[in-house]
């Protein structure tokens, strides 16, 4: 299996069942190095309705007959634009070809493209094979993540931006309450609100903590 950073929040998570694309933000996104066309997703899974999150969803789902895994009402608004899907809520799992997801609590907001509400924001477990992944979306810092490291994290992958989410400062701490193995920060330095040192996280989380800090460029992967 191989993860591919997409640049903001956004990753292609490549399996034997095929392309699995998690908040895929990739036309407008000033960061981004791939185009849309460079993905035959299966899956997309969404943590919120936020355009920055939401982004090329729509037309890759009708594009590829891709199916999309996110909250009710974001299911919901994308069914009515002829996209079909699974629509969950926070706490609940469920098994698919490529592996489980759970979806989790984050604290922010969500709206859909025209503006309508978009559900409860959500951070994304998957349970493929022997791996296990933790994208926490868009959020602040909450204690409940100790729940979320009862099952061992093989990757986390944290926002760091502040103004919108978590900070460095909270980010380091929801690391240490994750105790993932390795930590991938996200959501920075895509606009200047978001503006970060990346380097300077890094530093701390491995002179903190026993995770390691890996700062992927847009377009660059990891094997897992």
């Amino acid at each position: 299996m191989k993860l591919h950073y997409l640049g903001h929040s956004g990753f292609c998570l490549y399996t034997s069942q095929g392309q699995v694309l998690i908040d895929p933000f990739l036309t407008g996104n000033p960061v981004a190095v791939d185009k849309p066309e460079a993905f035959d997703a299966e899956y997309i899974v969404l943590s919120h309705g936020h355009g920055d999150h939401y982004g090329d969803s729509e037309g890759l789902a009708k594009k590829h007959d891709a199916l999309l895994i996110g909250s009710f009402e974001v299911v919901n608004y994308a069914a009515k634009q002829g996209v079909k899907g699974h629509g969950m809520n926070p706490g609940g799992a469920w098994q698919f070809p490529f592996g489980k997801v759970k979806f989790t609590p984050a604290f922010h907001s969500s709206s859909l493209p025209d503006g309508s509400y978009g559900g409860q924001p959500m951070g994304i477990v998957l349970e493929l094979a022997h791996k296990r992944l933790y994208h926490a979306g868009d959020t602040a810092l909450f204690s409940d993540m100790s729940l979320i490291a009862r099952k061992t994290i093989d990757v986390a992958m944290l926002p760091i931006g502040d103004n919108f989410t978590m900070g460095p400062e909270d980010a380091l701490e929801a690391v240490k309450l994750l105790k993932a193995k390795k930590v991938i920060p996200i959501h920075y330095n895509t606009f200047g609100l978001i503006a970060q040192d990346v380097n300077a996280f890094k530093a701390q989380v491995e002179a903190e903590t026993d995770s390691q800090c890996i700062i992927l460029a847009p377009g660059a992967s990891i094997q897992l």
